[in-house]
């Protein structure tokens, strides 16, 4: 079970606030997105532009991290947010390093920075984790770019990677293999019995998102689903068992 954006609907997403959240919840494992700053500076954001979850005008591949760890990232989730910044990956990271709490970065490249996100995510990665001898404790590295994994491969063949789908297509297990990857992710609306044994035959993880009904959890793991990514972190316990 992995907390949606480090704290589901219970904190904004992607700060540190919503780590916080996730750990009182019982949530050892997250899921958060990282893209580039103007400057080359990963954070955590999931939209490349303002508007959503901090205010203004503006992209975030166009603007110097300095200015955007300034945003104020929780506002709009409710005023007692209010501050909560834009986190640098980096600290990110080592937060969820210090408190044993595993990840799944979803490299999530501004349009036409695929490449460079990539790199960068693996390479950080690589350098954050260099003293990590237990390959289960590295964080999964996934995208919807084959593009960013295939950057990220490069600059870090070591760690494990995972591609994303919305539904599979028709040629979901070639690109699965060409890109070496240890998971394949999809959204659970568009996944079947057929196609869970399908993935699950040809060697790779399944992981789906974003369930937040009990119901649909049980199902899914009966189908031989590994992970799941939910927003529902106060529904859902870190430790769900499929049987009632």
């Amino acid at each position: 079970m992995i907390a949606h954006r480090g704290g589901g609907s219970t904190a904004p997403e992607n700060t540190l606030a919503a780590l916080e959240a996730g750990l009182r919840h019982g949530y050892r494992a997250v899921e958060f997105d990282v893209m580039l700053s103007r400057d080359g500076i990963g954070v955590v954001m999931h939209d490349p532009d303002f508007g959503r979850t901090v205010p203004g005008t503006g992209t975030i591949a166009g603007t110097d991290v300095a200015d955007l760890a300034k945003l104020d990232a929780g506002s709009w989730f409710s005023a007692d947010f209010a501050g909560e910044p834009v986190p640098l990956f980096v600290a990110f990271a080592e937060w969820c390093k210090a408190h044993g709490t595993w990840m799944n970065v979803e490299i999530k490249p501004a349009p036409g920075h695929d490449t460079a996100t990539g790199r960068w995510v693996a390479e950080t990665v690589r350098t954050l984790f260099a003293d990590e001898s237990d390959a289960a404790r590295l964080p999964l590295l996934s995208s919807f770019s084959a593009e960013a994994l295939r950057a990220a491969r490069s600059a870090a063949p070591e760690l494990p990677r995972a591609i994303a789908f919305e539904g599979l297509p028709d040629d979901w297990e070639q690109q699965a293999r060409e890109l070496g990857v240890l998971s394949v992710h999809v959204d659970h609306k568009l996944l079947t019995p057929a196609l869970a044994q399908a993935v699950k035959a040809a060697g790779f993880g399944l992981f789906c998102y974003t369930v937040n009904d009990s119901e649909r959890v049980r199902t899914l793991l009966s189908w031989g689903v590994d992970a799941i990514c939910t927003d529902r972190i106060d529904l859902l316990a870190a430790d769900f068992s499929p049987f009632p």
